[in-house]
């Protein structure tokens, strides 16, 4: 446990920086949008090639926690909402969706107008 823990830990360090690198370089919004994308792509390969091979499921925590997950979590929600999919849970899938969009948004305003009205 504590060495997936480290290799997570690792792997978010690089993951973050990258993120950091990358979207700093690209124009607002377009830099979080080519993390997400490219995140959610890379998550897909790895969750196939890391899952399926034997002796490469070792580089999970670093790879899809870590790295991808200090990448974008986005990566993250695309694999859980598509295993919902797979699953043949589609309305759960579907739900999935809404809900991690639409709550994730609401708690970021809710926040933003509490903080702005905060009492000083």
């Amino acid at each position: 446990m504590i060495s997936s823990l480290l290799q997570a830990a690792l792997g978010g360090a690089i993951g973050a920086s990258l993120r950091f690198l990358v979207s700093g370089g690209v124009a607002f919004p377009f830099g979080t949008l080519l993390v997400n994308v490219v995140g959610s792509f890379v998550m897909g390969l790895a969750f196939v090639f890391l899952a399926e091979h034997r002796g490469l499921e070792r580089w999970i925590p670093f790879v899809m926690a870590g790295m991808l997950g200090g990448f974008t979590t986005f990566s993250a929600f695309s694999l859980d909402a598509l295993k919902l999919y797979e699953a043949g849970r589609i309305g759960a899938a579907a739900a999935y969706v809404l809900a991690s969009v639409g709550v994730s948004l609401a708690a970021l305003i809710l926040a933003v107008l509490l903080a702005r009205n905060w009492p000083a």
